[in-house]
């Protein structure tokens, strides 16, 4: 495939972690001249601002924010919101950012003009399968009381104002609130988990990355393992920004079930947005945890991509728990003796790393990622490389934050590249929920010249300063990996070159368990 012609190839500015990403998404905020329109997971406005430009008006996203409806910018957000009994964390930080938001917009002045939408996905889980839960839901409800109970009385109503949907499931709120006996509070199990945003109409902001100091990272990785964040963000100017902007106007609409999903988006310029988008299910007192898929775009870009691959495929994602996508991977590598698959993973999902966490979700995520990567291996054999990363210094860390007595570096990317004809980057972990259930939004790219310029840039990232071209070319690159990677788990954490080392298989499996009747998207 021949590359595009300079005057018809796209403007991708390629940005790894949140240290290249946040002074741009500031810079792209300051110098939009009428409209904002975007989708966050988390969006918190107690961020710090980065860049000269951005710090010349304030220190956080929250002067930003006032300037920038100051201005008489439209601003235009869709900010998730989240089921209250899984995560009530996540569904009180943001009603807590909602009601920041609408501050900023009081401050700005009469003129601003400002469209804040928290929102809930609308799949809601049946009858049965909330009583089936109804244990693990009460005991976390009661979690939430006890927690409730502990604080002093202006605490905890300001706490209750934040969480308005667990607010629903406690009696006794201004006094000891408790929880509301036989009751069978709604469970969401989708959430919108996409995070772009559009400037102008021109310029899209795209990929894995929200917006909040907890992500903040740089290329160097040089800090705690539990403040490490390895993350990829796009940066793009063209046509596709348009079909972005139209996503973002109507994803609501279509969760709802009040407009059917629009027709797949052309490619532009060597661009093209793919999605995921699911719904509540019809009336039925079953009904499971299973939303019902709209939109699979994402999904089905990774297999027709699978299906055109022969040589090699570069793939970074924080979870691969999709046993239909392994099993693809498998049947080709059978089909094509030359298709090599390097593979990059966190040592652990964060909530294990840093959490502790043992629950059905950590254990079932982590038995559905052995699995697959099982199936991998028994597909590609040695044409396989699985590896994570982890600083070249030593850690007291014990457990799953450390790899081979380092800091681990956690992986929150989710990139898949296809020799030098296709790219994905994207919102979407290669999981069931992301693929299927959850709100995701992605660009392929298909410009050889634009798509081999991500793959140098994020193998240069991990590798050692200097590494020679065995490393990048598709022939010889996985034979380079495994050396590298072998060689630095051998060695003591100083002495090694790069971040890369072998992802603990073994670990994964000890740890992970089967859940029979939870779907695998759950996780």
């Amino acid at each position: 495939m021949n590359a595009l012609p300079p005057e018809v190839r796209p403007q991708v500015q390629v940005l790894v972690t949140a240290g290249e990403a946040y002074p741009e998404l500031e810079r792209a905020f300051l110098s939009a001249r009428f409209e904002i329109v975007a989708g966050f997971r988390v969006f918190d406005l107690k961020t710090r601002l980065r860049s000269p430009e951005a710090l010349a008006i304030g220190k956080t996203w929250f002067d930003l924010v006032i300037h920038t409806l100051r201005r008489g910018v439209v601003l235009h957000l869709v900010l998730s919101d989240f089921d209250p009994v899984a995560r009530p964390r996540l569904h009180r930080a943001t009603w807590r950012t909602v009601r920041m938001f609408w501050a900023a917009a009081e401050l700005a002045g009469p003129g601003a003009r400002l469209r804040i939408q928290p929102s809930m996905h609308s799949a809601v889980a049946g009858i049965w399968p909330r009583v089936m839960f109804w244990p693990v839901v009460q005991s976390r409800v009661a979690r939430l009381a006890g927690w409730l109970r502990r604080q002093v009385r202006a605490h905890r109503l300001t706490a209750l104002r934040e969480m308005p949907g667990a607010s629903a499931m406690l009696a006794a709120k201004d006094a000891l609130p408790r929880p509301r006996l036989f009751s069978l509070p709604p469970l969401y199990p989708a959430t919108h988990h996409q995070k772009l945003a559009v400037f102008d109409g021109a310029r899209l902001y795209i990929g894995g990355l929200d917006l909040d100091e907890r992500f903040y990272d740089t290329p160097d990785h040089h800090q705690p393992a539990h403040e490490t964040w390895h993350d990829v963000q796009l940066m793009v100017e063209g046509q596709v920004a348009a079909d972005a902007r139209a996503h973002l106007m109507e994803f609501l609409d279509i969760i709802a079930g009040r407009a059917d999903p629009s027709p797949a988006a052309p490619e532009r310029e060597g661009l093209r947005l793919v999605r995921t988008l699911s719904r509540r299910r019809g009336p039925g007192a079953w009904r499971f945890l299973s939303p019902e898929p709209a939109v699979a775009e994402i999904e089905a870009a990774h297999h027709e991509a699978i299906e055109t691959a022969g040589r090699l495929i570069y793939i970074e994602t924080q979870y691969f728990r999709d046993r239909r996508l392994a099993r693809h991977l498998a049947r080709e590598a059978r089909r094509k003796p030359d298709l090599k698959l390097i593979l990059i993973l966190p040592a652990a999902p964060d909530d294990v790393a840093f959490e502790g966490a043992t629950g059905l979700d950590a254990r079932l995520g982590e038995f559905l990622q052995a699995k697959c990567l099982r199936s991998l291996r028994r597909g590609f054999g040695r044409r396989l490389f699985v590896g994570g990363a982890a600083q070249p210094r030593r850690t007291r860390d014990r457990g799953r934050a450390q790899l081979k007595g380092a800091p681990l570096v956690y992986i929150h990317a989710k990139v898949s590249i296809f020799d030098d004809h296709r790219a994905i980057v994207s919102s979407a972990n290669l999981n069931g929920r992301s693929l299927r259930w959850d709100t995701e939004a992605g660009l392929v790219l298909t410009d050889p010249a634009t798509v081999g310029g991500l793959r140098q840039r994020l193998m240069e990232h991990w590798l050692p300063k200097g590494a020679g071209p065995d490393y990048f070319d598709p022939e010889r690159a996985l034979q380079a990996w495994w050396a590298l990677a072998a060689r630095n788990a051998k060695a003591a954490p100083e002495a090694r070159r790069g971040f890369i080392l072998p992802y603990n298989l073994r670990e994964a499996e000890a740890f992970g368990r089967a859940f029979p009747l939870v779907p695998d998207e759950m996780v």
